[in-house]
């Protein structure tokens, strides 16, 4: 990991050296000498990594070049941004100017001595490379260069978990049988087994089985891992099961604690529930949940769990069915490898080479002891490898590693550990930042992949090189490619994806690898982990065990810190001494991500005293609606800052002083707080390329946002408080977001011109029209002009779309709602030729609009349908219309007598909820209803929360 640290750090201080030539002046000479010696020491540092295991002399020596390369950039970025900040300012006057010569002649010569001391170590280290018999290994392509080779050699495969599944077909039908029959009347059946013998995949098979889903009225899945709040684990099973409306929502958030469990043992008694509890660790946690699951004997409901601890299983239900899931045969293991690594390879590679990793994959595929994690990090890891040179390397490691997985006595997982750690130290050196930057993250926690990405970017992971800089291809495409890599890698887990795109919306990290991380990372330097504190207890480290809590304190300086915090922590950062200044990252978490609530206001100072070179900070959640947090002034200080995010916090306002901060790229201001006021300072972040900004605000005159030229997210412009003329000189545009707050219907016509280019740029689209009926003609103005999007919502009066709507053919999600469509529009949007997702809600056609009709050929490619609180009496499905359809859902259209008949005509379709929908209208529906001939073929036909 030292030389990945130290390749990326190399890189960097290079650009510096070349983009700010200017701004060195002086000590060019300096930072060129320790760069040039770095690049010599990279040779070197793979070796160091693989002899450091046996020698704590070579650990610390490569601790020491590490460090030292990272106070280099920080010193060289540190001098950069003030030299800058003083030429920009002192351009006003000329004393000013002369003051600012002054000043970077005192800031030249503090700085030079630093390098100075700086360049001395590293040219010491550099001598001592021989002392430690430490030799250069150099490879003969980059990492990236092997990187870009590689995914386009493999750009058509996605290996993910959930869909490389073998052996389970017989587990599987066992454990549905001790769910959905009557001679099996256990309340609890339980899955045991270490981590990585495939547990939560085979729950999920079971949780998604069709004579499941036809059993149970609903079902929930929740994950409960180490850290977990009871209240929050209830409150999302709650509502998984009865699919609450927003104002139900609402009344569940103001429930007592100990309301929520006697409402969920009411709801399993009165109807079949299904609740997966995946991975619950210790005894306690059932202890705490078991109120809410108290039923009477003769309740259909039941529970499912997954566990490591057979204790467990026992002391949740002594008479339960347990169930061990066996290890892969070797049929089975090789099986699953092959799937996964020798995918698509036969017809490109020859049968000869096909033989022999056939051969290779075999023996290694042995090792694994039938654990389906290991088989499947392994063959993610070959599954890139391309030759037979790469393939024998592999195995010639493969014994190395296997002796020291077992010779962890401690180790539960040793059949595992052996390939984690070998797929880890395969990973090119600019993937494995990428890797270790997911250890800040809790255990099981869903990651959104925009967010992931940009913190990656902010911290300086991503690098365009001039190829992909001349080709037009964003950070933002590079980033996501590279955490693909690591899917493909199988070293990440998909969460979700885009229904339409099969773009990657949420990732996940399994726990075993997880453990590998943290250990990584502690050994670092990268990342320390902390949780919270109560009254006077100190904040603890979390450590790479997840069994224990124990930390040895590493050598040096570490980069990044996050910290784990629950609802009565009254400390919100470790001492951290000096080591805080030198802090990349500072990222929080609480125990749902979005409901935690500090009890002190005043501790959120405390918060940002020492980190003034931090690159990245995260507070989401911070939504007491009874506590407003005014952001201290020491945050404007934080000059380094690219990323800054407050998600669903309840700020009090947007102080000037954010605009101190330059350097930003993203700057999520999407706060609780919907009036407060924003000065106009965000015109100084010339650097941004992703800002959200409250659903409303006031300011004092227009924004001015025409500076923002690399912005690519603007989330949201008010046409209130922002002017729409600064839309034509933001080229980079791509996702856009208007509230039309009051009508520009006098110039608009000429502003929409002058911004053409940028709005047929744009790929995702929102319109809010705030203002009523008179401005529909406008929203219909601004869809014309984005003729080139692939997602549009709209939400309020439209009337009518562009007569040429129905040839959008990169349309794939659309999203309708309040519309007051005029009838005619239905034959616009049915003959979109590439829409995939059609969500109509709440009057999206004008009032009496009581039938609503699909014809024949209509939505060619239509694969989910939402019709949401629709005032529609019929509704017909002509026969050849939609018919790609996969899943429908009908929400609360209290009006709809009957489904149509012509669902008996949709083939593809696989699932239908049934949510807030009259009982009359679901006894339909039923099994011996009237209308069940027209959803028999269905597989997956559910209700959600019935009315009266």
């Amino acid at each position: 990991m030292a030389e990945a640290v130290v390749s990326f750090l190399v890189e960097r201080v290079g650009d510096y050296i070349i983009q700010e030539g200017r701004s060195l002046s002086g000590l060019r000479d300096q930072v060129e000498r320790a760069h040039t010696d770095l690049l010599f020491i990279k040779g070197f540092l793979k070796d160091a990594d693989a002899k450091r295991r046996d020698s704590e002399a070579i650990r610390i020596f490569v601790a020491r070049i590490r460090d030292a390369a990272y106070d280099l950039e920080d010193v060289i970025e540190a001098f950069v941004l003030k030299v800058d900040s003083k030429r920009k300012g002192g351009l006003k006057n000329v004393l000013k100017r002369l003051g600012c010569i002054f000043i970077e002649g005192v800031s030249r010569h503090k700085i030079g001595l630093e390098i100075g001391v700086i360049t001395t170590t590293i040219s010491d280290l550099k001598q001592n490379l021989q002392t430690y018999d430490i030799k250069e290994i150099r490879d003969s392509s980059t990492s990236l260069e092997l990187c870009e080779r590689q995914q386009l050699l493999r750009r058509t495969y996605s290996h993910v978990l959930e869909r490389n599944v073998v052996g389970l077909e017989d587990c599987v039908r066992e454990l549905v049988g001790h769910l959905v029959k009557e001679e099996h009347r256990h309340r609890v059946v339980s899955i045991i087994g270490m981590g990585g013998s495939g547990k939560t995949t085979i729950a999920k098979q079971v949780y998604h089985h069709k004579e499941v889903t036809d059993h149970f009225d609903c079902l929930a899945w929740v994950c409960i891992s180490q850290q977990y709040q009871v209240r929050d684990v209830l409150e999302r099973i709650y509502v998984k099961l009865i699919s609450p409306t927003k104002e139900e929502r609402e009344e569940i958030k103001n429930l007592k604690d100990d309301e929520i469990p006697g409402r969920l043992s009411r709801l399993q008694n009165e109807r079949k529930c299904l609740i997966v509890l995946d991975d619950i660790w210790k005894t306690e946690a059932w202890d705490f949940l078991k109120a809410a699951f108290e039923c009477h004997e003769d309740s259909k409901s039941r529970i499912l769990l997954t566990t490591r601890n057979e204790q467990v299983a026992s002391h949740a239900d002594e008479s339960g069915f347990h169930y061990r899931p066996p290890a892969l045969n070797e049929s089975e293991s090789w099986e699953l490898f092959e799937k996964i690594a020798m995918s698509g390879r036969k017809a490109g590679i020859g049968a000869e080479v096909y033989t022999k990793m056939e051969e290779l994959g075999k023996e290694m595929v042995q090792h694994c002891k039938g654990l389906p994690l290991a088989i499947i990090v392994l063959a993610g890891l070959l599954a890139r490898k391309n030759t037979i040179k790469d393939w024998i390397n592999i195995q010639e490691n493969v014994g190395v590693y296997v002796s020291r997985g077992f010779g962890r006595q401690e180790e539960e997982h040793a059949y595992a550990s052996w390939v984690l750690a070998l797929s880890y130290d395969d990973l090119p050196y600019h993937l494995k930042p990428c890797f270790l930057y997911f250890g800040h993250f809790p255990e099981d926690h869903e990651i959104r992949v925009n967010s992931l990405t940009r913190l990656w970017i902010a911290e300086g992971f991503i690098s365009l090189t001039q190829q992909r800089q001349s080709s037009g291809e964003t950070m933002e495409n590079v980033a996501y490619n590279w955490l693909n890599e690591l899917v493909e890698r199988c070293v990440i887990q998909v969460g979700q994806r885009s229904s339409t795109s099969e773009n990657i919306k949420t990732c996940r990290m399994h726990d075993l690898l997880r453990d590998l991380c943290l250990r990584k990372a502690e050994e670092e330097n990268f990342l320390q982990v902390v949780k919270g504190s109560h009254k006077n207890e100190a904040m603890h480290p979390i450590s790479s065990s997840s069994s224990t809590v124990t930390y040895v304190s590493p050598m040096g300086k570490f980069r990044r810190l996050a910290v784990y915090l629950d609802e009565n922590d009254d400390k919100l950062v470790p001492s951290l001494g000096e080591r805080g200044g030198h802090l990349r990252s500072l990222l929080y978490f609480g125990p749902n991500d979005y409901h935690w609530f500090p009890k002190r206001k005043e501790l959120i100072p405390s918060m940002f005293k020492d980190f003034k070179l931090l690159r990245a900070l995260r507070i989401e959640g911070m939504n007491d609606r009874e506590v407003e947090i005014e952001l201290p002034r020491e945050i404007g200080n934080m000059v380094h800052l690219r990323f800054l995010s407050l998600r669903n916090s309840n700020i009090k306002s947007f102080p000037p002083f954010l605009g101190n901060l330059i350097c930003l790229q993203t700057l999520d201001f999407h706060v609780r707080n919907d009036h407060m006021f924003i000065p106009n300072v965000i015109c100084k972040m010339n650097k941004l390329r992703h800002l959200y900004l409250p659903y409303d605000y006031t300011a004092r005159g227009k924004l001015q946002l025409s500076t923002l030229g690399d912005l690519q997210t603007l989330n949201s412009i008010s046409s209130r408080r922002c002017d729409l003329n600064d839309l034509a000189k933001l080229g980079n545009l791509r996702k856009l977001k208007i509230q039309l707050s009051s009508s520009q219907s006098k110039n608009l016509e000429k502003i929409l011109d002058a911004a053409g280019c940028v709005l047929n740029g744009i790929r995702s689209l929102r319109l809010d029209n705030e203002v009523g009926m008179e401005s529909g003609a406008e929203v219909s103005q601004i869809v014309a002009r984005c003729g080139q999007i692939y997602k549009l919502v709209l939400w309020g009066p439209t009337l009518e779309l562009p007569k040429e709507f129905h040839s959008y053919s990169n349309l794939t999600n659309l999203l309708l709602c309040q519309c007051a469509l005029k009838g005619d529009q239905m034959a616009l949007l049915e003959k979109l030729p590439n829409l995939k997702s059609l969500d109509l809600s709440d009057n999206v056609f004008e009032k009496n609009t009581e039938v609503l009709v699909f014809s024949a050929g209509s939505f060619p490619r239509l694969q989910f349908l939402r019709l949401t609180d629709l005032e529609i009496r019929e509704w017909r499905v002509e026969e050849g219309a939609m018919p790609c359809l996969c899943k429908l859902a009908i929400v609360q259209c209290r009006e709809l007598s009957t489904v149509p008949d012509g669902l008996r005509h949709l083939t593809t379709l696989k699932e239908l909820d049934i949510v807030g929908m009259p009982k009359r209208f679901c006894s339909k529906l039923e099994e011996g209803g009237e209308d069940f001939h027209k959803v028999q073929h269905i597989p997956s036909l559910m209700f959600y929360f019935p009315r009266d």
